[in-house]
């Protein structure tokens, strides 16, 4: 089980700021996106925009492999616009 953060347009995408998700401890960055879409479909609109960062480190939804422990968190962040 992972803590799922939401960010900006994703927290009012998903109505949530924060979530725990059971996951594969072994899984991509892309397929862990494709797991939170399936709980919060709304959040595909964002999806060539948003970047996680796990473990407060920037990863890109792609084929990487991301080794998760319990209780890593996993935060949702799609662009911030600001001056």
């Amino acid at each position: 089980q992972v803590s799922v953060l939401y960010f900006a347009r994703s927290a009012e995408l998903a109505g949530l700021r924060c979530e725990t998700l059971s996951v594969p401890r072994q899984i991509t960055a892309l397929q862990l996106w494709e797991e939170i879409v399936k709980v919060h479909p709304r959040l595909a609109v964002i999806r060539d925009q948003v970047v996680f960062a796990v473990r407060q480190e920037y990863v890109l939804l792609g084929d990487q492999l991301l080794v998760l422990q319990a209780g890593d968190e996993v935060a949702v962040i799609p662009p911030i616009s600001g001056g």
